[in-house]
């Protein structure tokens, strides 16, 4: 079969052995007989830890679990500094979690119910791939916009009944956060993870609202009053 890899702009091809094999396994081949010079990650290789994550047709799949048809056209990550080849610089998305608040507050809460628990158990499994934020159209208009899973982690906390600092949390999407997003759905089919980044942005939209915030887009059809920042 023919696999073609973009590689510097250009659409290079590639034939591997027509086998019942992932993507991953075609692009080492490619690497141990062909070109050593192909560049792309992997670690895993069980899809836990997302880092072969990958474009495959212009859709976003993980290297490890994809099994390739002739013909597929393999590129790297969009949204992303491109390092070499396959490889893409996932520093400015990570550090997206950070903005958003992504971990747990100190709580008082010693025991947690197994319903409390299922309530975040599906946040719970997102691998940082970065699938969704390469599907991800806002950042062709924005660049600051917090992202699909750093707002899904931060729901996760916001919906965890040990979570103290909620408002904390909810002020921290506000800003490029849960208001810029156009809920298109793009991130929600490329999830390995069955995760929906689309329905966690509402819930914190209707949380916000819930704490006074609202989408400043139609703040000011408030008659000037400022219904941006709630008074605690």
């Amino acid at each position: 079969m023919t696999l073609y890899v973009m590689r510097n702009g250009e659409k290079v091809s590639y034939k591997v052995t027509q086998s019942d094999t992932t993507l991953l396994q075609k692009l080492t081949e490619i690497k141990t007989t062909q070109d050593a010079s192909l560049s792309f990650a992997s670690d895993c290789r069980s899809s836990v830890c997302g880092s072969c994550a990958v474009r495959v047709n212009g859709k976003e799949v993980l290297a490890c679990a994809y099994k390739p048809e002739s013909g597929d056209v393999v590129e790297p990550l969009q949204n992303m500094p491109l390092i070499r080849d396959l490889v893409v610089d996932m520093e400015k998305a990570l550090n997206f979690n950070k903005v958003a608040m992504t971990w747990a507050t100190t709580n008082t809460v010693t025991s947690v119910s197994p319903e409390d628990a299922e309530r975040n158990e599906v946040q719970s499994d997102c691998i940082l791939c970065g699938a969704c934020y390469s599907a991800c159209p806002v950042y062709a208009v924005s660049t600051e916009f917090i992202g699909p899973f750093a707002l899904t982690r931060n729901w996760r906390y916001v919906n965890d009944v040990r979570e103290e600092d909620v408002a904390g949390k909810i002020a921290a999407v506000q800003n490029n956060g849960i208001w810029d997003c156009t809920l298109c759905g793009e991130c929600v089919p490329v999830c390995p993870q069955g995760i929906a980044p689309k329905s966690d942005i509402d819930m914190l939209r209707n949380k916000s609202n819930v704490l006074g915030y609202m989408d400043p887009k139609y703040a000011s059809f408030g008659g000037g009053l400022d219904f941006g920042a709630p008074s605690f």
